[in-house]
């Protein structure tokens, strides 16, 4: 009898730590995006709640890639759809062949002088590897058929519709215009 009531209260032990698991990427099973803090590109940190009920871009940015010239392509749905509910939030990115090498202040400013970017940038982070932000680690993980798989290179854009569903990944190559229908799409749900 001493046997099975030591069985049964390790088992319940264990599912009750267990429910407490985090998954393979340290971000919890049943985690929102809203749970998420960043902080700014003037370094003041905000909740990801404050986007609820918004349709959201999320996009590793970087200033001197052959990629850089997509922040016109974002900067024109932002201006297009910023009315109704939709919002990028740009996280700049140093990872992808050191082409965001520069501090924040840096980053804002080549971004307002060149592209006149008016939707909101964030801290420089890290997308990949140990250091990755718990918001990516998260992004990556948060549907099956992402597999948990890096990022391979700067402007990568997650979807996420009005619920913080992560709806859709587009790689670095696909241009932000090809995104204009699917948001659309989001903001009339």
């Amino acid at each position: 009898m001493k046997y099975i009531f030591f069985i049964f209260s390790f088992v319940s032990a264990f599912g009750f730590f267990n429910s407490f698991a985090k998954d393979g990427e340290g971000t919890q099973m049943n985690q929102s995006l809203y749970n998420f803090k960043v902080k700014t590109i003037d370094g003041k940190e905000v909740s990801l709640s404050d986007y609820k009920n918004k349709v959201l871009l999320i996009v590793n940015v970087a200033s001197f890639c052959g990629n850089t010239p997509q922040y016109k392509g974002l900067e024109n749905l932002y201006k297009k759809y910023h009315s109704m509910g939709f919002e990028i939030l740009g996280f700049p990115c140093n990872q992808f062949g050191q082409q965001e090498p520069g501090t924040n202040e840096e980053i804002k400013d080549f971004c307002k002088t060149n592209y006149n970017i008016t939707f909101p940038l964030f801290d420089k982070i890290d997308v990949n590897g140990d250091n990755a932000h718990p918001l990516y680690k998260y992004l990556k993980s948060a549907k099956p058929e992402f597999q948990n798989e890096d990022i391979k290179w700067n402007f990568a854009k997650f979807l996420v519709d009005k619920n913080g569903n992560i709806v859709n990944k587009y790689m670095t190559k696909f241009q932000p215009e090809n995104i204009d229908q699917d948001i659309a799409k989001l903001l009339n749900q």
